[in-house]
């Protein structure tokens, strides 16, 4: 009798302990990818709900600084001479001015010119020069005479730019105006948050923008003087401020719930 025929099952050959390692770290990368995965997506939750809204926001303020700007311009027959002439004007402008309060630091030269000047016929007929001396007052109350005296020292030959107004520190005016914006905002937010039936929550976000208005130019009545004589017998130059607005705008976005 043959024996029966003996079927052998197929050996498993261990994998290298570099493959195990590698296989068990790939599994533990993927466990963690999907835990990632579920615990995200459980606890994205529904959206959050926003409303967003502008206010706008002013203050108004009193100015406090005045500036100006005064010229001397002389003419003479050569220029050498009608640059001295406007030098000795300028310096005598500088120190009526330092006496009526004003300091070293707020004068500042914004002009100075030399040319020739020539007849309808095109002759030259001389040299006119001409100084500019931009003016910051912080003592509104005395520009004013600050200016009269400044004419008066020069005399015939000045010429007066414009004033213009500011304030030093603005602080508070425009806290002011930033709570003005947000009450603004937040009046909007409730009104919309009603309309639609839902509860308005807190600011999740707030946009800040500053505007604050440049200051206004007041141009004087008159460009040169006509002799200090004139000048004694007038009252003091008069000068207003008026009021500078302070403007903000904010952008709100809150929080609302059903």
């Amino acid at each position: 009798m043959s024996s029966p025929t003996e079927t052998s099952s197929p050996r498993r050959t261990p994998l290298p302990r570099a493959a195990s390692v590698v296989a068990v770290v790939a599994m533990l990368v993927l466990a963690a990818v999907a835990f990632y995965a579920v615990g995200r997506d459980a606890s994205s939750g529904s959206p959050t709900r926003t409303v967003f809204v502008t206010g706008s926001g002013t203050a108004t303020s009193v100015p406090d600084t005045v500036t100006f700007q005064l010229g001397v311009t002389t003419l003479r027959a050569n220029a050498a001479e009608a640059l001295h002439v406007n030098n000795l004007r300028m310096h005598a402008l500088e120190k009526a001015l330092q006496a009526q309060g004003v300091k070293k630091k707020d004068l500042q030269t914004s002009g100075l010119s030399i040319y020739q000047t020539t007849n309808q016929n095109g002759t030259p007929t001389g040299f006119s020069v001409s100084d500019t001396l931009q003016v910051v007052m912080h003592n509104f109350q005395r520009a004013g005479g600050a200016i009269d005296a400044a004419v008066t020292a020069v005399g015939n030959g000045v010429s007066f730019n414009g004033v213009s107004f500011s304030q030093s520190n603005q602080s508070t005016a425009l806290t002011q105006a930033r709570a003005n914006a947000i009450d603004a905002a937040h009046r909007a937010a409730s009104t919309l948050a009603r309309a639609a039936h839902l509860t308005l929550g807190a600011p999740i976000k707030i946009v800040d923008q500053e505007n604050q208005s440049p200051p206004t130019p007041y141009p004087l009545g008159f460009a040169t003087a006509t002799g200090s004589a004139a000048m004694k017998s007038a009252f003091s130059t008069p000068l207003s401020p008026g009021t500078m607005t302070v403007s903000v705008q904010v952008s709100v976005t809150y929080q609302v719930t059903p």
